[in-house]
């Protein structure tokens, strides 16, 4: 079942399991996913599309001064182990 239903982890398939007759607890099923050394494969972050569904741009290119700000905060601690924030904001 882990190699048809790769995503699903042992307490989902515990429940197939049982679903399809199996007689089964998730703490087995759990014991046995660790025994095989299975695991779930982290998830993928969608990455980010530069295009709308309408194919417009949503980075805007810089045409003159004034025009395009970029911003980001920068947090790091004092050497008294305080906490230092601070807002950086850029003219592209």
């Amino acid at each position: 079942m882990a190699r048809e239903h790769g995503r699903y982890g042992y307490r989902r398939v515990a429940a197939l399991l049982r679903r399809a007759g199996w007689q089964v607890n998730h703490k087995r099923v759990a014991r046995i996913w660790r025994r095989e050394g299975l695991k779930v494969p982290h998830k993928q972050k969608k990455r980010g599309r530069l295009w709308l569904n309408d194919g417009s741009c949503v980075r805007l290119k810089p045409e003159q001064p004034n025009h395009v700000w970029s911003c980001d905060f920068v947090q790091d601690r004092t050497s008294d182990g305080r906490a230092c924030r601070t807002l950086n904001i850029l003219d592209e």
